[in-house]
């Protein structure tokens, strides 16, 4: 960008306001400089340190830009924008504001106007320096904004590659125990003795993981938010945890020790997946250890559905739909007679009857213990 550009009557000005302007930029920068260190210190901040060093240099390339521009409105801004654009980064990188930069632009380009107001010069000269000051502040101004941003969005992006890394590496199969250490350092992650892995539907890991607390990382992997927990154990924690998640379809993986948090992992990305699927509750946020037996019925697609054709097929499909549930229920009653009769809601005597038909279809299987683990299996899984 040109300052001819900022402020076109520039050029029109009298030759001897630039050299003017040129002849007192040692006082200007002194004056500056003295106004910014104050105002630095006000803030903490002392003039001397690393990132002070850094915006005294700001202050002389932008006096000096100044001064030179007023004295040759063609000079291109470019390398003086960039230096705020690094400072912004800075700024960022040293854990400040952007407004505090803004601040000090401002003090700055006020105390530059002040002096020129000092010099005496025709009014209709100084309209024309004020807005070609208060245009080259907020340019630096929008410059350092940018930097800022910039450096915020690449932050922002190392910390989630940093957090996916380490997530990744603690629920891949062998995990390695060096690598996770390092990986932890890197993400400035405590490594807990022992974690709970949640599987979320939605890609906002970030935000809730900032809603769950307590230490708690998230990524994306497949599409799902898989949020890691850990102490699962705290008091309160996944009692919390469940109020965030309330009204999502979200399953939390059992607490396991650190090197086991895979298998965490596994068992709340396959709940996830039968929620969705209308095969486990999808209401609220389920805990995978209260739901294991669904879990390894339909762990494998397709392996539930051989388990129940294999085993069920004596009851056909005529009256599997009546005898299916009665032979559960009795099954769950430990082959009790009126509890199952309770759990269907009959009478005592048409569980009997139906028992009888029951035991001509499969005899000798409803004595057999693996035989009669294998039917209530595969009954759960046809009647869900």
């Amino acid at each position: 960008m040109l300052f001819s550009v900022l402020e076109p009557r520039l050029a029109a000005l009298p030759a001897d306001v630039g050299e003017q302007v040129r002849a007192v930029r040692g006082e200007l920068l002194d004056r500056v400089l003295a106004t910014i260190q104050a105002a630095m210190g006000a803030q903490g901040r002392p003039l001397g340190g690393v990132q002070g060093r850094g915006l005294a240099l700001g202050v002389r390339t932008a006096v000096d830009a100044f001064a030179d521009a007023v004295a040759v409105p063609g000079a291109d801004l470019a390398p003086t924008r960039e230096v705020f654009v690094r400072l912004g980064r800075t700024e960022y990188r040293e854990g400040h504001t952007v407004d505090a930069l803004r601040s000090i632009l401002m003090l700055g380009g006020r105390d530059i106007w002040a002096y020129l107001v000092d010099r005496d010069l025709p009014p209709d000269v100084l309209y024309v320096l004020a807005s070609a000051l208060f245009g080259f502040t907020d340019m630096l101004a929008g410059a350092a904004a940018e930097g800022y941003l910039d450096e915020q969005r690449r932050n922002a992006r190392d910390w989630d590659t940093t957090r996916r890394r380490l997530i990744t590496l603690l629920v891949q199969p062998g995990p390695d125990a060096a690598a996770i250490r390092a990986a932890a350092v890197a993400a400035r992650w405590t490594l807990p003795e022992t974690v709970a892995v949640v599987s979320v539907e939605g890609t906002d890991g970030e935000h809730v993981a900032q809603l769950a607390g307590g230490g708690t990382i998230a990524t994306v992997i497949d599409d799902a938010t898989r949020l890691v927990v850990p102490e699962p154990g705290t008091p309160g924690r996944l009692a919390h945890l469940t109020a965030v998640l309330s009204g999502r379809r979200a399953a939390i993986g059992p607490s396991v020790e650190l090197a086991a948090a895979r298998l965490s992992f596994r068992l709340s990305r396959r709940a996830l997946l039968l929620q969705q699927d209308g095969a486990l509750p999808a209401d609220a946020p389920l805990r995978c250890d209260e739901h294991l037996v669904t879990l390894i019925t339909a762990w494998e697609p397709g392996l539930g559905d051989r388990l129940a054709a294999r085993h069920l097929a004596p009851l056909g499909a005529a009256e599997g739909d009546v005898l299916g549930p009665t032979l559960l229920a009795w099954l769950r009653a430990q082959g009790q007679v009126i509890p199952a009769a309770a759990a269907l809601h009959a009478h005592p005597q048409t569980v009997r009857y139906r028992m009888r038909k029951i035991r001509r279809l499969f005899g000798a299987a409803l004595d057999d213990p693996d035989a009669r683990l294998a039917l209530e299996l595969a009954l759960r899984h046809r009647l869900g």
